[in-house]
């Protein structure tokens, strides 16, 4: 008897396979914009790393064909490689000759993913403080109030 299980292939739609088959690959609809003061490739690389990072494409999921993809997105494939050249060398997605490309199986992907994110996240909010004016002592204090509101919002949700 053949068993199933549900998985998520993207957040639009579901799709049935069988355990030992690995995850179908992923839809290729991005929203680039020409009109983003952004590079189309760098466009690329942050969608994905976000779809990732949101866990709407799991590890060993494999990623849509260069091709596939430069389709889909109206844009150059030349473009969607070196994308996909630097997810890998992020570490992100690894290729295999012939098979295509897949996000990365590495177990501590999740948690590199989300420090990157929070240390880009950080270095904005001091330079938006910086541009306001505020000097090191009061950034400190701000970061501090917020992470305490933060924690007791957290003990008062923990039952």
């Amino acid at each position: 008897m053949l068993a199933f299980e549900f998985i998520s292939v993207h957040t639009v739609y579901r799709q049935y396979t069988h355990p030992s088959n690995p995850p179908l690959p992923v839809s290729a609809e991005l929203f680039l914009s020409n009109e983003a003061g952004t590079p189309m490739y760098q466009q690329i690389i942050d969608q994905i790393t976000a779809k990732i990072t949101a866990g709407d494409w799991s590890a060993g999921q494999g990623l849509p064909s260069i091709r596939e993809l430069a389709s889909a997105s109206r844009v150059s494939v030349i473009t969607v490689k070196r994308a996909y050249l630097e997810l890998e060398r992020a570490g992100l997605i690894v290729t295999r000759q012939g098979r295509g490309s897949f996000v990365t199986t590495s177990q501590e992907l999740p948690k590199a993913l989300l420090r990157a994110n929070a240390a880009q996240h950080l270095s904005a909010w001091i330079a938006c403080a910086r541009q306001l004016g505020q000097d090191p002592q009061d950034m400190v204090q701000q970061l501090l109030a917020a992470l305490n509101a933060t924690i007791e919002s957290d003990e008062k949700d923990t039952p």
